[in-house]
């Protein structure tokens, strides 16, 4: 029996996060560390503007779960307005 296409297409979504304390190399890769296990597909810091970009699978790793994962790595978060 052939797969339901549904199930083969993931849910690709872009989430922008407004992320407090960011200041150095470190910070980026503690962030990215943080998102990695909840299977994001990229997370990318803007150090500049305190923003993290994340391309993730809304479905497995909902924003909920994303800012919870960023607040436990210790930094303030909240979505982008």
């Amino acid at each position: 029996m052939a797969p339901n296409k549904t199930e083969e297409v993931e849910m690709n979504t872009e989430t922008i996060l407004d992320v407090k304390g960011m200041t150095c190399g470190s910070c980026i890769r503690h962030i990215q560390s943080a998102l990695a296990p909840l299977g994001v597909e990229r997370a990318e810091v803007d150090l500049r503007q305190g923003r993290v970009t994340v391309q993730h699978d809304d479905r497995a790793a909902p924003v909920a779960l994303l800012i919870a994962a960023i607040q436990q790595a210790g930094y303030p978060v909240a979505p982008t307005k």
